[in-house]
């Protein structure tokens, strides 16, 4: 049996590569004929550059950029040269595929609390995209998703010289919270002017919309330190600089905006410099190559470090799981938790979804030893799936 590992990266705990294969090892201990596939993917957030340039190689270039409490960091974008998806075939164009996650992304903070989250900045994203600009690219695709700022791009923008002022015409601190105070944006139009002739795409990880329930700051906000006053505190100061920078780029509604609320608002950001979106696991799936190894494939598993709500809502997991369920492979995930059913997780064209946690004990046991932990679960689930005929029909196991 062909046996496609295609799993996103496991929170902090285990790139995509380094998940896909504990995958092959915990696999290929319960059924060592079975072949596996290793292909790790991204969705736009943390691991996005690595997983392109595994796929398709090109040139990798690491840059110093601010992080998000301001300390500097090493940031990476990469470089391809040639057919960079299905619509770009000259070899004469080039693209540059950003990830802001290494600028910006969780795994830089890592003792995450309310201020912390009211601090962090997404400047060091703007100093990687005018690193990449720089270069002269045609088109520049920034993946977001993993970020530890909920500052709606504001960060990104003074970076690229599109400046937040005050009501005194002071240039605002870092950080989401700083945003409250917002009165006026500067430059912008001069931003745009000079990427006037680079194409800007975002590729986004979720649809949120910058504020409100469903926003940046009250959906991941909590997940980057914030508790219930500072949650409110930067929904407030996120809605105050939404109605800026939509009125300052013409886009009044730009704050309800599907994406807007990506990687703690970037997306609305990006959405003013004139970025087109795409979904980040659908991209990623293009240049990889996911639809020809699925064409292969008996059985598929992906994997994230949370499957939950989010994860059906244009994540990679659900991705994957729709483009199998289109072939009639069966399609399983593993995870480091699981957070939905098994009618959810068959809607999503799951047919099982078991996770790390529960088969190690604890959260606690999952994450001293996250590789060995997953090639456990891996095992045991090639014991219930391993060698069995294509289109074998089973219950949905969540």
């Amino acid at each position: 049996m062909r046996v496609l590992l295609a799993p996103d990266s496991f929170g902090g705990s285990l790139t995509a590569a380094e998940a896909a294969t504990a995958m092959a090892e915990g696999w290929a201990r319960a059924h060592p004929d079975d072949r596996t596939v290793l292909l790790p993917l991204a969705d736009g957030g943390t691991g996005f550059v690595e997983v392109l340039h595994t796929a398709r190689g090109g040139t990798r270039h690491d840059v110093e950029v601010t992080g998000p409490l301001g300390e500097p960091t090493t940031a990476t974008w990469l470089e391809l040269v040639g057919p960079g998806d299905e619509a770009q075939r000259s070899s004469t164009i080039r693209t540059a595929y950003v990830e802001s996650a290494s600028a910006c992304g969780l795994h830089l903070v890592p003792e995450r609390t309310p201020r912390t989250a009211a601090d962090a900045t997404s400047r060091g994203v703007g100093e990687l995209v005018r690193a990449a600009v720089a270069a002269g690219p045609a088109r520049v695709v920034v993946g977001l998703g993993g970020s530890a700022c909920t500052d709606g791009g504001a960060g990104m923008l003074a970076a690229l010289g599109a400046v937040p002022l005050d009501g005194r015409g002071d240039p605002l601190p870092d950080g989401g919270g700083a945003l409250a105070a917002v009165a006026r944006l500067v430059g912008l139009p001069g931003v745009r002017e000079r990427l006037a002739g680079v194409e800007l795409v975002v590729a986004a990880d979720v649809d949120h919309a910058l504020t409100g329930p469903q926003g940046a700051a009250a959906v991941f906000g909590p997940q980057k330190g914030a508790d219930e006053d500072t949650v409110a505190a930067l929904d407030a100061a996120l809605t105050t600089w939404g109605g800026v920078l939509g009125e300052e780029c013409g886009l009044p509604g730009l704050a309800t905006q599907p994406g807007a609320g990506a990687a703690g608002g970037l997306g609305a950001a990006l959405a003013a410099l004139g970025a087109t979106r795409v979904p980040g696991g659908e991209l990623v799936r293009d240049v990889a190559g996911l639809d020809a190894e699925l064409d292969r494939a008996d059985l598929v598993v992906t994997g994230e470090g949370a499957l939950d709500e989010q994860s059906l809502h244009g994540k990679l997991v659900s991705v994957v799981a729709a483009r199998a369920r289109e072939r009639s492979v069966p399609c399983i995930a593993l995870a480091g938790q699981v957070h939905i059913g098994g009618n959810q997780a068959l809607e999503a064209g799951l047919e099982g979804a078991y996770s790390v946690a529960a088969d190690a004990g604890s959260v606690e046991a999952a994450l001293e030893e996250p590789a060995a932990r997953l090639a456990d679960l891996a095992a045991g689930v090639a014991r219930k799936w391993g060698n069995r005929p294509p289109g074998d029909g089973r219950r949905s196991e969540a």
